[in-house]
């Protein structure tokens, strides 16, 4: 087994530590920007396990950067928070393998408290919601669909609370975001995350993978009141990837993303369990490292190590 894994980012004697959350650690560079270093965590149902996929950080961090580049081309007025990949000054030289491509420095912002997703496919809990009384995250949609079906209507947005770490996200309807994030901002959040997802959904599935879902993330330019693209984008772990010949409705289609653990501490019974307190056996590590791989291949066209032209 691959034995390079970053659990923790131990940057704090060189600059400050703004937070820890259950994948990234936070560091304020100067008083415009901050560092965000993607370790090899990994959690599913809002827990962190207590071992990690090697490389992960840098697999994320590098697709995050590769989106990025695509979303700003294609969409006039997006701006994400990406300043640069390159490792600020104050990382020593002994210490810049170890943070080289999992890092990223970025603008700082004002985050807006709700996690924007969009759903193309009916699938998760948007499935059991609407298995249960026809909504989903109290959107009423079209009766009859069945499981891994695309939504008639194209894809909806159904945000969620932002929690807090080891606290669950709360499935919201729009409404109620609309109350968290101010009504002058929730109609630009939900437009750039309907937008982004439609043309990544379209330029992954003519690489083979359906985006089923997706997470975005958005913060507030303080200075110019612009709403603003941050922190991971359309990553296997904050999207659902499925393999697109093997799509077929009414199944649940093989997946690029942490399905095979979520699956995995269900089959366990450790749903929910504290963080750190599950440790993934051997067969799970590998095949969720598989996945992601091959996910980043199929998009970038190129195998992470050997990385590709983000600038």
């Amino acid at each position: 087994m691959p034995a390079k894994v970053l659990l923790n980012a131990e940057l704090d004697a060189y600059l400050p530590l703004v937070a820890r959350g259950k994948v990234r650690n936070i560091y304020q560079v100067n008083d415009v920007t901050i560092l965000l270093v993607t370790t090899d965590r990994i959690s599913a149902f809002d827990s962190i396990m207590s071992n990690g996929i090697p490389n992960k950080g840098c697999l994320l961090t590098l697709l995050t950067a590769y989106w990025s580049r695509l979303l700003l081309a294609a969409i006039p007025g997006l701006r994400t928070h990406l300043i640069t990949l390159d490792l600020p000054k104050e990382i020593p030289l002994g210490l810049r393998d170890q943070y080289v491509n999992r890092s990223m420095q970025v603008q700082k912002l004002e985050p807006f408290k709700i996690e924007a997703i969009v759903r193309g496919y009916i699938t998760g809990s948007a499935w059991k919601s609407y298995q249960a009384d026809g909504t989903v995250c109290g959107i009423k949609v079209d009766p009859g669909l069945r499981e891994s079906e695309a939504f008639p209507g194209g894809p909806i947005y159904t945000p969620s609370t932002k929690a807090e770490l080891g606290v669950h996200d709360e499935n919201i309807h729009p409404d109620k975001a609309k109350e968290i994030v101010g009504a002058k901002y929730a109609p630009r959040i939900e437009e750039l995350a309907l937008t982004c997802y439609k043309y990544a959904a379209e330029y992954a599935l003519n690489r083979g993978i359906i985006i089923a879902d997706t997470k975005f993330e958005f913060g507030l330019d303080v200075a110019t009141d612009e709403v603003v693209l941050m922190d991971e984008i359309l990553t296997p772990d904050s999207s659902r990837f499925w393999l697109a010949d093997a799509h077929r409705v009414g199944e649940t289609p093989p997946s690029f993303d942490k399905q095979y653990l979520r699956d995995w501490l269900t089959s366990e019974g450790l749903k929910h369990k504290p963080s750190h307190s599950v440790e993934m056996p051997d067969e799970v590590v590998i095949k969720t490292d598989e996945k992601y791989r091959e996910a980043f291949k199929k998009i970038t066209g190129a195998d992470w190590e050997t990385g590709f032209d983000v600038s």
